[in-house]
This record gives structure tokens, C-alpha cells and sequence, in this order.
């Protein structure tokens, strides 16, 4: 197990992609901290399944993301992964809803980083993931926020890049395009209802209409990407985006 002896932590672990970045990493011998949402006992099982320590935490302010961060104590891997999304026509966006994604989406990782960079340095290896989304390249009508944030989890993350790039750190992003979570899988009854469309439709003509393959990308597919990101052999792999959407935004 490659990653025996170091620490990872997960943000947004405790459900859909964030989680299966957290097994994926457990299995190759990485000790966890977990973080995210959810109901006391399930996430204390996962505790349990996963040998793992939980913070919870308020990533949407700074103090939250400190508190994170001082809970865990140095990692070497950091993977962020915590996001919201929010829908709307730019007129009508709510303002909170703006600040909110971009906190969580985007300061969030930037103040995770800012402070696990130090311990990193100091230890000579490091390894931050975000990830991103196929947002994080191209754009959709009605996610002002969420586009927005995305792109900057972009730029973020070449910035680290070249900033650790002596340290013996990499920075890295993934961008999927629609995964199949538990979060996907409850949109889809009141798309049916709004749209007139049934269950087929609504995840063909809507879901995975920008997908060519016409298939959802599954939470383990993201996993596998970040753990080999974690390896020696992607020490060279330095300020990359990683497509993982079925062709959605080939050029």
C-alpha cells in the first residue's frame, strides 16, 4: 500500500465523489480525515470502516475552514472536493447563493491549501487535488456561481502549481462531467414533473445531453484518477486538468 504513513484529507467525504476519493485512498494505505454533511451515526460508521477521523466543519467562512484545518493537523494529501450548486437566471440569482458557492467552492480550497502547504514544504512531498468540473472549461446557462467557481478551482490550482513546484509538490484538478451520485439521482423526479419528460428522457435529453457517450461518469472513475495523481510516477504531472466527462469538452 503506497500511501501508508500518510494523511489525507477529504473535504465533502462523506457522500458521492468525496467518499469514493476516501476508500480509494484508505485501500492504498492512507490514514483519513474525513469532512462533509450527514447523519451522526452513518458517518460514524464510515469512521469505523475507514480507520478514519472526522472534522466537521463550516467551509463557507474562513474560521470554519481554520477549524478544519487545525483538527486535521498536517496532511500530506488534500484532496477538495466540498461544492454546492445553485440554478438560476443571473437576474434572479440570489446574492447569498453567489457568496455561498463561491466560499465553499472556491475560498475554500484556497484557504485549505494555504494552510497545508507549510507542512508539506517541510516534509518535501505533497499532493493537492481539487476537484473541478467540465465547468471548469466551458459554461452552462444558469450557474453563474458554480461556472465561476469552477474556473477559478482552474487557475487556483496552476498557480499552486508553479508556486510548489521545487517542493516537491503537485497540484492538480479533475473535471468530470455528470457523475452518478445519490445528488443526480434525486433531481431527476421533479425534472420529470417540471419537464413533462420521463425518467429515459430526462437523463438522456437533459443529464447527458453534452456527454457523446451517453454515460454517466461514476464516482470510482474520479477516485482512480486521484490516487494515481498520488503516485510517484505523476510527480511530474504539475498543473494539469483532468477531463472525465465522455468527450463533453473535447475542441
Amino acid at each position: 500500500m503506497f500511501l501508508s504513513g500518510k494523511r489525507a484529507l477529504v473535504t465533502g467525504s462523506t457522500s458521492g465523489i468525496g467518499l469514493a476519493i476516501a476508500r480509494a485512498l484508505a485501500a492504498e494505505g492512507a490514514q483519513l480525515v474525513l469532512n462533509g454533511f450527514g447523519d451522526a451515526d452513518a458517518i460514524a460508521q464510515l469512521q469505523k470502516e475507514l480507520g478514519a477521523d472526522f472534522v466537521a466543519a463550516d467551509l463557507t467562512t474562513t474560521a470554519g475552514v481554520e477549524e478544519l484545518m487545525a483538527g486535521a493537523g498536517p496532511v500530506d494529501i488534500l484532496i477538495n472536493n466540498a461544492g454546492m450548486q445553485y440554478v438560476s437566471p443571473i437576474q434572479d440569482f440570489p446574492a447569498a447563493k453567489w457568496d455561498a458557492i463561491i466560499a465553499l467552492n472556491l475560498s475554500a480550497a484556497f484557504h485549505t491549501s494555504r494552510l497545508a502547504i507549510p507542512h508539506m514544504r517541510e516534509a518535501g512531498w505533497g499532493r493537492i487535488i481539487a476537484t473541478a468540473s467540465a465547468h471548469s472549461l466551458v459554461a452552462s446557462p444558469f450557474k453563474s456561481a458554480y461556472v465561476a467557481a469552477k474556473h477559478g478551482i482552474a487557475g487556483l490550482t496552476k498557480v499552486l502549481a508553479l508556486e510548489c513546484a521545487t517542493d516537491g509538490i503537485t497540484a492538480n484538478c479533475i473535471s468530470p462531467g455528470y457523475v452518478w451520485t445519490p445528488l443526480v439521482e434525486n433531481q431527476i423526479p421533479d425534472t420529470m414533473k417540471s419537464r413533462g419528460m420521463s425518467r429515459e428522457d430526462v437523463i438522456d435529453k437533459v443529464l447527458l445531453a453534452q456527454q457523446p457517450t451517453k454515460q454517466f461518469v461514476q464516482p470510482e472513475e474520479i477516485a482512480a484518477m486521484a490516487v494515481f495523481l498520488c503516485r510517484d510516477e505523476a510527480r511530474n504531472i504539475n498543473g494539469a486538468n483532468y477531463t472525465i466527462d465522455g468527450g463533453w469538452t473535447v475542441e
